[in-house]
């Protein structure tokens, strides 16, 4: 009895374990294929290029929401560059003033997380 329990629990750990493997191996492919196309960005004329500073409250790490707000700016069509510093509770934004506006920046940010938690002001 003893020796039938013992086959039974190696053969399903061997069962999850494979099993489980191939999820993993799924995931990564996923995660290589997004890697592998990055997004080009185009080129915006000098008389096109407008910069915009502005607070940001609501942000409580440097990791997660400062990094995530200036992932969200950078990802726009029209952005050229975004930097949000955390310590000054600042964002520095580069963009085409033909594609965005500092109200249209000011709605994503907000809007990042869950709509509530960020809030802009002193727009320069």
């Amino acid at each position: 009895m003893n020796f039938l329990k013992s086959i039974l629990t190696i053969t399903l750990a061997a069962l999850l374990f494979v099993g489980c493997k191939h999820k993993i191996d799924e995931n990564v492919s996923d995660a290589t294929t997004e890697n592998s196309t990055p997004k080009v960005k185009k080129e915006i004329a000098a008389a096109n290029l407008q910069t915009a500073s502005f607070t940001i409250k609501g942000m409580t790490c440097a990791i997660g929401c400062a990094k995530t707000i200036q992932e969200e700016l950078n990802g726009l069509d029209g952005v050229q560059t975004a930097t949000v510093d955390f310590d000054k509770e600042l964002a520095t934004v580069s963009f085409d003033k033909t594609m965005l506006s500092p109200e249209k920046l000011t709605k994503v940010v907000e809007a990042t997380a869950d709509g509530k938690t960020y809030k802009v002001s002193n727009m320069k």
